[in-house]
């Protein structure tokens, strides 16, 4: 082959790949990062339906300033309704931090330990879950346990199952995705297991627990354990692209709360003001995270505390889509907010 002939293939291929390159950017992101940033959160936040968005709830509490919230888009699109920052949202997993708080404080309080078994809190399971023996509390809370995540089977949020006990069914009797401590892997089946242990120590549902313990200290009257607990006029609804249907009535086993009385726990999460001494503030430190995001089907959250403002921003979007770049562009809608209170 002549050097002439070498070139031209040289170049064909390279822009073949460069343009199988193009092919898979996500673009929709790209011009979202690329756009220029509005001079207010207002204008950010109005830009939630070009993002692909129902609706959006924006809430910042900056230290020394009054708190704000921003919304944009419907709270139900069905019957047009604006969006209202005093809506309810399901936080999805960021309901982690109040269940790894819970743990914390009754750790300190010696009710339960962090490095007992799960097979010795819930001896039913061993045989069902393996390396029960082997697996403890605080493995579960920081997912180094090894056991499967019952979301991720097959086609779970098709027809998402309500009772602890179904979900739980899902993975029972499954090998573990690693021996306990030597990896790490999300897994939401932790945290219904933790939910039972408390469950089980304390003799009624933990969610009471919490609700003593965190939430009447915080006078927070608008967090809630299920939707089966609220008037569901007052919740956001939520969407699933290219499914119609309101999403908000499903029990899928999400707290709820406002956007304010989510920042308000962040804020005493980051600051310490809600742990009883400091030996519990250490307990909660070397056990989980400061700050959690959520996605689950027609609900996006983001929360989280940003020390250089002294601020707490929160984000509450109401249109998901697992396939596509919607969870990035939640991010990029948080991120430029969040660049916005800086400038």
């Amino acid at each position: 082959m002549d050097k002439k002939k070498a070139k031209l293939i040289v170049r064909i291929l390279l822009f073949v790949g460069t343009a199988i390159s193009l092919y898979f950017v996500p673009w929709p992101v790209v011009f979202a990062w690329l756009s220029p940033l509005p001079n207010s959160i207002q204008e950010q936040v109005d830009k939630a339906a070009d993002y692909g968005f129902d609706g959006i709830i924006v809430y910042v509490d900056k230290k020394g300033e009054p708190s704000r919230s921003f919304t944009s888009g419907y709270k139900s699109r069905a019957t047009k309704t604006p969006a209202d920052p005093n809506s309810l949202f399901k936080i999805a997993s960021v309901d982690k931090l109040y269940t790894a708080l819970a743990i914390a404080k009754m750790a300190r309080s010696g009710k339960l330990s962090l490095d007992q078994s799960l097979g010795f809190y819930l001896p039913e399971l061993k045989g069902k879950i393996e390396y029960a023996d082997e697996i403890s509390v605080k493995m579960m809370v920081q997912h180094r346990s090894g056991i499967p995540n019952f979301t991720n089977t097959h086609l779970y949020w098709v027809a998402p199952k309500e009772s602890d006990e179904e979900k739980l069914a899902l993975i029972l009797n499954l090998p573990a995705n690693f021996k306990p401590g030597e990896d790490y892997q999300y897994s939401n089946t932790n945290y219904l297991l933790l939910g039972k242990i408390m469950d089980e120590v304390l003799g009624y549902d933990h969610f009471q627990y919490i609700q003593e313990e965190i939430l009447q200290p915080l006078d927070l009257h608008n967090t809630f354990a299920s939707i089966h607990d609220v008037n569901l006029a007052d919740v956001m609804s939520g969407y699933y692209v290219g499914y119609e249907q309101d999403l908000k009535t499903d029990n899928v086993g999400s707290m709820l709360a406002t956007a304010a009385d989510l920042s308000t726990f962040i804020r005493a999460l980051n600051e310490g003001t809600i742990f009883t001494d400091e030996e519990e503030q250490k307990i909660y430190a070397s056990i989980y995270e400061f700050e959690h995001t959520g996605l689950i089907p027609g609900y996006q959250t983001i929360a989280k505390y940003h020390p250089e403002m002294d601020a707490v921003v929160i984000q509450f979007t109401n249109t998901v889509n697992f396939d596509g770049y919607n969870w990035n562009l939640s991010e990029v809608m948080y991120s430029r907010i969040v660049k916005i209170l800086k400038d």
